[in-house]
């Protein structure tokens, strides 16, 4: 369930409250007007209602310059909602548990470059290659579940679906960012650091076949899920089945001990779990229904077009191509 507070001018407390009748609210109510003409009208939605509320909100909203939209989760009410078995079930594709506006807050702060970010890519570099260089199996778990590396890429797949310009190209640089960050620092330790290829974590990840491609997509798809759902701690299983760091720092290890072959097999399944997971997430939001949609005072005049989704996916998906025919050419199947 969420809280929905509409905060508009007194004038549209009639069309609010039918509002809330219209998308089967569990309750709604309005408190005085205050002081500069604005009232304060707040919905309790079950959340499959709330989506398609809010759409209708933010249409009413966008000629009104003072209005604001607040959404709060509810975890329970008493008495509880009862099921009356004759509403109509709203549209909710996928059985997807956050509204866009959650979502979309959500993603631009998986998607952004901040201090935090740098120090966890840091951090979590020098874990994974310790990790790698010991042969401890623990360590380098541990590395994937602190790296920041897949709420970019994912961010950057509900960017392109949303339509949201902006957002997309934050966190792709922010991948871009990110991987580099990981893999420079992981070269210069290679090249000070004794490491030897022959490390059962290293060997793992200079290695890569069709097998790969097929855990990339289904674990990538499973996190868009995880987190649409609003549950993040499935998100750990995914990390951990599709990482991006250790192949990264294998990569960045062996180019600076100067073994570029093995350092390809670490490069192509790098390439493979970055496209693989973009491809999952593209799919699965299209498969919840997020797409291209105005915002209320967002800010953004450029924008993705459904055209624009089908050519980034068309990228995508011949950039998977290529790789799988690499990992043929390799003797990867």
């Amino acid at each position: 369930m969420r809280l929905i507070e509409v905060i508009s001018p007194e004038y549209l407390r009639p069309r609010l409250l039918a509002l809330a009748r219209a998308h089967h609210a569990i309750d709604a109510w309005c408190g005085a007007t205050n002081e500069d003409g604005r009232i304060s009208v707040r919905m309790v939605v079950s959340a499959e209602n709330t989506q398609r509320l809010m759409e209708a909100l933010q249409g009413m909203m966008l000629k009104e310059p003072t209005a604001r939209i607040v959404v709060l989760p509810v975890e329970t009410t008493v008495p509880m909602p009862g099921q009356t078995g004759t509403a109509p079930r709203p549209d909710a594709p996928g059985g997807r548990d956050l509204t866009l506006e959650e979502l979309y807050t959500r993603m631009a702060k998986e998607g952004s470059l901040d201090r935090n970010f740098v120090m966890l890519i840091f951090l979590s570099t020098i874990a994974a290659t310790i990790g790698l260089a010991e042969d401890n199996t623990a360590v380098v778990i541990g590395s994937m579940v602190i790296a920041p590396l897949l709420g970019p890429v994912i961010t950057f797949a509900f960017g392109v679906s949303m339509g949201a310009r902006a957002l997309a190209m934050r966190a792709l640089f922010t991948a871009f960012v990110g991987l580099g960050l990981a893999i420079l620092l992981s070269l210069i330790i290679g090249f000070l650091w004794p490491v030897s290829i022959s490390n059962a974590e290293v060997l793992a990840r200079t290695e890569v076949n069709v097998a790969h491609v097929v855990l990339a997509l289904t674990a990538g798809a499973a996190g868009v899920l995880a987190l649409t759902s609003g549950i993040t701690t499935r998100l750990v299983g995914v990390m951990v089945a599709v990482a991006l760091l250790p192949p990264a720092a294998v990569f960045g290890m062996l180019l600076g001990k100067g073994e570029f072959e093995p350092a390809m097999g670490a490069a192509l399944l790098l390439g493979v779990n970055v496209i693989c997971v973009t491809i999952a997430a593209q799919f699965v939001f299209l498969f919840q229904g997020v797409k291209p949609r105005r915002w209320v005072r967002v800010g953004q005049v450029e924008r993705f077009t459904p055209k624009d989704w089908f050519i980034w996916l068309l990228i995508g998906t011949l950039l998977l191509v290529g790789l799988v025919v690499l990992i043929l050419v390799r003797g990867g199947f």
